[in-house]
């Protein structure tokens, strides 16, 4: 229950403390007086969007703060946000509007602990529920119509709508999977034809060591040279060991060196050191010369091992053309091919196992879409049955009023489209209902639909913002006993023009413009004023009240003594009609939630 709103700098308002009581909460006044931006206070208070424009003129910062009384319900999800009660009974909303720079910064608090747009949302719709002026323009919207069937159903029915929006979800990821494959598949097709192709050919190629390009270069290099390498591998092991020249070989010279270090030796042992030296140079020469004469003597002209040396070569760059500067990145290009088309030809599934699980989430789907049809069906019968209930006290003693459900293609909130038709007058067929019905009777069919909800949701306050325009008379009367009747399970606010609904109120507030003297400060030393205007509420009295009736009903200033017996009249019909609701038990119409 809203017990207090506090607003500053909000539109009109430059400062308001309202403090409001349970049951039926009526604002009256002049049409344009201001009423319905209280509401748009409350409703900004809770994280409504808003815009610059509703900032007082001359303002850059507003303010606004709604006390609410604790339910259990309500403590408990506080409880899961980890936002304490204040005084364990009572939840503080408020809301800083500031114009900073041109633009507009918001900060929301609960209990003085600060929150962002999504926890003030989930909290809106746990405190209060708003019914503006021109939603009953939405009664003919078919979406909220299966929105309102679904909600009335209760937690099963829910349960059940989102079991097929899990079955939905899942079969479009199936037939995204589907046609994703339909339209690659010719794209795979030609790459596995590339792959193929391109692994065969570096098969055949049998790459196998990196270096090989490197080696067989130094290869063709020495059979191509070997009648030259033969030749000055000979001249190497006579300059070393035997020249048949004049000359003595280095291995002479080294053995005729070592044999007079040997007799120096004798004379002289520190020359041992060196001796040693020539003894193993004199070792390495004979080796280097044993080695050189094989490697002349293997040497031969092989024509044919070079010819084939020399078409690998030519083999091997082609492939390092077309695969990878180098052997080694062509090497490593095979095997990622290789890995690539095992996976197009062996991994994912194929179109007709794909195809297989499309289907058979489309049959899921079909048969959560009938299970929800029927939850629906049921659910609909129980409201065209309470809703006629609730109309019938409305002056619509006659009414017929049916859903009409017809099959569709699925969707996420199932496979039904949803048709509110409706008939007032006796003979005449049921029609859609945004066809049908005077705006009178849309006016009425949504406060009957708000107190069928009522009994089966949370909200502590219900808000209607002129619920009661295009009716009169005995209709204006049915409406402030269904309002009066909402208010002993809910607190309601409600705006009204109508003296009938307004006497039936618990608590009434007169609203209205006012126009002031403003100072502003020019200079230090001078002052100026202007006229601005502002919105005050006012808690009216008995006797504040017969004047107020009296002049809603007249639609002029209170002078004849006509005027009040006429309000007086029907402060005495509400007080009766009150006492009368109190001793009437409340309807428990099953609402399909059990």
């Amino acid at each position: 229950m809203l017990i207090s709103l506090r607003i500053n700098n909000f539109a009109l308002i430059d400062h308001l403390d309202l403090e409001l009581g349970s049951g039926l909460n009526v604002f009256t006044g002049e049409t344009g007086a201001g009423k319905s931006i209280i509401l748009d206070a409350l409703n900004a208070t809770l994280g409504a969007k808003i815009d610059r424009r509703i900032i007082r003129t001359g303002t850059k910062r507003a303010t606004l703060e709604a006390t609410f009384e604790l339910n259990p319900a309500l403590a408990k999800w506080l409880s899961g946000q980890e936002i304490d009660p204040i005084d364990g009974t009572l939840v503080v909303c408020s809301r800083e509007i500031v114009v900073a720079q041109g633009s507009l910064r918001t900060r929301s608090r609960v209990n003085g602990v600060l929150v962002n747009r999504k926890i003030m949302d989930q909290l809106h719709d746990r405190l209060v529920e708003i019914t503006a002026q021109g939603q009953t323009l939405q009664l003919g919207n078919p979406n909220l119509q299966r929105e309102w069937l679904d909600l009335y159903g209760g937690y099963p029915l829910l349960k059940c709508r989102e079991a097929v929006n899990i079955s939905y979800q899942k079969a479009q990821t199936a037939k995204a999977a589907l046609e994703n494959r339909r339209q690659t598949e010719q794209q795979r097709l030609q790459r596995i034809d590339l792959l193929e192709y391109q692994v065969q050919e570096l098969d055949k190629a049998n790459l196998t060591e990196p270096q090989e390009l490197e080696q067989l270069t130094q290869e063709s290099q020495r059979l191509s040279h070997a009648v030259e390498l033969q030749h000055q591998s000979y001249q190497i092991y006579q300059a070393l060991y035997q020249n048949e020249g004049d000359n003595s070989a280095a291995a002479d010279l080294l053995g005729e060196t070592e044999t007079i270090l040997n007799d120096m030796v004798n004379y002289d042992s520190t020359l041992q050191p060196i001796s040693e030296m020539i003894s193993e140079a004199l070792a390495q020469v004979i080796e280097a010369s044993r080695q050189i004469s094989n490697y002349g003597e293997k040497l031969e002209a092989d024509p044919q091992r070079l010819e084939d040396v020399e078409e690998r070569i030519q083999e091997l760059k082609q492939i390092c053309r077309k695969y990878g500067q180098t052997l080694e990145e062509a090497i490593n290009y095979y095997y990622k091919i290789q890995a690539e088309l095992k996976e197009l030809l062996e991994g994912g599934e194929s179109l007709e196992a794909l195809e297989k699980v499309y289907l058979e989430a489309q049959e899921e789907l079909q048969k959560k879409c009938s299970e929800l049809s029927l939850q629906r069906q049921n659910a609909a019968a129980k409201l065209e049955t309470h809703l006629v209930e609730e109309l019938k006290p409305l002056a619509m003693e006659k009414v017929k009023f049916q859903v009409q459900i017809t099959s569709t293609t699925p969707t996420s909130t199932g496979a039904d489209q949803l048709t509110f038709c409706f008939s007032s007058n006796p003979g005449e067929p049921l029609q859609p209902l945004n066809l049908t019905a005077s705006g009178g009777e849309m006016s009425r069919f949504l406060l009957a639909l708000k107190a069928c909800f009522s009994q089966i949701e949370a909200s502590g306050t219900l808000v209607f913002d002129e619920i009661d325009v295009g009716v009169s008379g005995r209709v204006a009367g049915a409406i402030s006993e269904k309002l009066h009747q909402l208010s002993r399970q809910h607190q309601v606010l409600c705006v009204t023009h109508q003296p009938i609904v307004a006497a039936m109120a618990d608590h009434h507030f007169n609203v209205s413009k006012q126009v002031i003297k403003e100072m502003n400060d020019v200079d230090s030393n001078n002052q100026n004023s202007e006229e601005r205007t502002i919105v005050r509420v006012k808690t009216l009295d008995n006797y504040q009240r017969r004047e107020e009736l009296a002049k809603l009903a007249s639609g002029r200033p209170v002078q004849e003594a006509i005027d009040f017996d006429f309000a007086e009249s029907l402060l005495t019909q509400a007080a009766t009609k009150r006492e009368k609701n109190l001793t009437i038990p409340i309807s428990s119409s099953s609402s399909g939630s059990e």
